[in-house]
């Protein structure tokens, strides 16, 4: 298994790039669409953590800029009915913290904005991943987890949310309007009317 790549950045090539390893050997790693590697230029130096997949007529390395991305791709492909290529348009739509944000509020209608990825696929994620990956929302940052259990204004944010989704907007959409409102001790009325303004 090859876990990880160092070496030159030498080409793009649709959706992959191609590196030279120091003993010349020029590798193709397919990338998700949001991939900051696509940044680099050639000449420059890299290194890509990769997934090897290995087929009856195929092998491919599929490369991520973190450890924490590529752990999240192979907990996708073990999903039923997602295959590498689900699992890359699922990772290049969101971060991972946004992935993690959508799976841990079982928001079946944020995963589905991925392409390729219906309805029924996105709750069987949801169904499959919630335990493997633990408590996701111990794992968000700081500012998020405070939106959700802050000691100032918590339950008021909480509301603002349940509101928000109960108006049709998924659970993350709701949640991330609500957590952009810097303000602390405000109504949940009051949450609400700023969260609404960034959602417009």
């Amino acid at each position: 298994m090859i876990r990880y790549v160092k070496g030159t950045y030498t080409m793009s090539a649709g959706s992959a790039i191609v590196v030279e390893t120091q003993s010349g050997l020029g590798l193709e790693i397919f990338l998700p669409a949001n991939s900051p590697v696509y940044r680099y230029q050639p000449g420059d130096s890299v290194m890509v953590y990769t997934s090897m997949i290995v087929k009856e007529d195929d092998i491919r390395l599929y490369g991520f800029h973190n450890r924490e991305s590529l752990e999240l791709f192979e907990k996708l492909i073990t999903v039923s009915g997602v295959g590498a290529k689900g699992a890359m348009a699922i990772i290049g739509t969101f971060t991972a913290d946004e992935l993690k944000r959508a799976i841990a509020f079982e928001d079946a209608r944020e995963l589905s904005r991925a392409n390729g990825i219906g309805k029924k696929t996105a709750e069987r994620i949801i169904l499959e991943l919630k335990d493997k990956m633990g408590v996701l929302a111990e794992s968000l940052p700081a500012d998020s987890a405070q939106g959700q259990t802050g000691d100032t204004g918590g339950d008021a944010r909480s509301e603002a949310i349940i509101a928000l989704t109960a108006l049709g907007y998924t659970k993350a959409e709701a949640f991330n309007a609500v957590a952009s409102v810097n303000d602390e001790g405000l109504t949940s009325e009051e949450y609400i009317k700023k969260a609404l303004k960034a959602l417009f």
